[in-house]
C-alpha cells in the first residue's frame, strides 16, 4: 500500500515556520508582512477561497488587507486599485482572486501587478524566469510550489527521475513541469491531445495529476512504487452525502493506493499546501524588502 502524504500535516509545519518568520520580522525590523486579497463581485466559490486565505493570514500573523470590489467595476478602475496596492509599502503581496467578471481582461489585470508583489507567481516575467535555465523567478505559483514541497518533505528524490505531468494549465501543469525540470527530473507532459497517455504515465517515477478529470488515472497506469501527487478537485454525485456530492481527485485513489509508493489524498493533499505557500511567498516578499 502507498504511503499517504498528509498535506494537512505538512502545510501545518509550513505555517508554523511562517509564523516564526513573521514574529522575527516584526521584532527585528518592525515589519508585518501584508497580503492584499482583491475580490471582484460575490461568487460563492471565490468568497469561500478568499475567506480561507484571510483566516490563514490571521493564524500566522500576516496582515490581511481586504479589498472587496463590486461586480460592475470598470477595468480602468480595477487597474487603478492594483496600482494603489503596488505603491503601498504595507502591502508585500497582491492576490487577485480569479475568475474575474467577463468584462475584465484577466491577463491585463495580472500583468499590472508589480512583479515584486506577485505572490501568485503568474506575472509573465516570473513565469518567463521560471522557464529559463540559470534564472530564478521572484515568486513561484503556489500550487506547483506546494507539489514540490510535498515531494521533498516526504523524502521523494526528484533528481534524475522520470516525471509525468498530466495537464498543461498555466496555473499548475505548465509551471510544475518547469519546476520538475529545474530540479533535474526528465519531464513529459500528457494532455487532451496526447495519444495513449497511459503508456507515458506508466513510465513515470513521479506523476503530477492536474487534468481536472475525475478519477481519470487508474491503478494500471501507475508504475509500482511511483510517487503520485493528485492536484485534481472534482465533485461527483453522491446521494449518501448531505451535500449530494463528494470531492475526488484526478486519480482513482482506491486503485492507485495499491500500486503507488506515495500518494496524496483528495481532499487533504495539495489543497492545504496552496494556502501555506501563499503565506510563505508573502513573507519572502517582505524579507526581500529588507535585503534590498
Amino acid at each position: 500500500m502507498a504511503q499517504i502524504i498528509d498535506g494537512k500535516a505538512i502545510a501545518a509545519d509550513v505555517r508554523r515556520e511562517v509564523a516564526v518568520d513573521v514574529a522575527a520580522l516584526s521584532s527585528a525590523h518592525g515589519i508585518v508582512p501584508g497580503l492584499a486579497v482583491v475580490i471582484v463581485g460575490s461568487r460563492k466559490d471565490s468568497q469561500t477561497y478568499v475567506n480561507m486565505k484571510r483566516k490563514a493570514c490571521a493564524e500566522v500573523g500576516v496582515c490581511s488587507i481586504d479589498v472587496d470590489l463590486p461586480e460592475d467595476i470598470s477595468e480602468p478602475a480595477l487597474v487603478a486599485e492594483v496600482h494603489r496596492l503596488n505603491a503601498d509599502p504595507a502591502v508585500h503581496g497582491i492576490l487577485v482572486q480569479l475568475p474575474l467578471p467577463k468584462h475584465i481582461n484577466e491577463e491585463k489585470i495580472l500583468s499590472e501587478i508589480s512583479i515584486e508583489k506577485d505572490v501568485d507567481g503568474f506575472h509573465p516575467l516570473n513565469i518567463g524566469k521560471l522557464a529559463m535555465k540559470g534564472r530564478e523567478p521572484l515568486f513561484v505559483p503556489c500550487t506547483p510550489k506546494g507539489c514540490m514541497e510535498l515531494l521533498s518533505r516526504s523524502g521523494v528524490t526528484v533528481k534524475g527521475k522520470r516525471a509525468v505531468v498530466v495537464g498543461r494549465s498555466n496555473i499548475v501543469g505548465l509551471p510544475v513541469s518547469l519546476l520538475l525540470l529545474k530540479a533535474d527530473a526528465t519531464v513529459s507532459i500528457v494532455h487532451s491531445r496526447t495519444p495513449d497517455p497511459e503508456s507515458i504515465v506508466r513510465e513515470a517515477d513521479i506523476v503530477i495529476a492536474a487534468a481536472g478529470q475525475a478519477m481519470m488515472i487508474k491503478g494500471d497506469w501507475i508504475k509500482p512504487g511511483a510517487a503520485v501527487i493528485d492536484v485534481g478537485t472534482n465533485s461527483v454525485d453522491d446521494p449518501t452525502r448531505k451535500s449530494g456530492y463528494r470531492l475526488v481527485g484526478d486519480v482513482d485513489f482506491a486503485a492507485v493506493s495499491k500500486v503507488a509508493g506515495y500518494l496524496t489524498p483528495v481532499p487533504g493533499g495539495v489543497g492545504p499546501m496552496t494556502v501555506a505557500m501563499l503565506l510563505k511567498n508573502t513573507v519572502d516578499g517582505a524579507k526581500r524588502g529588507i535585503v534590498e
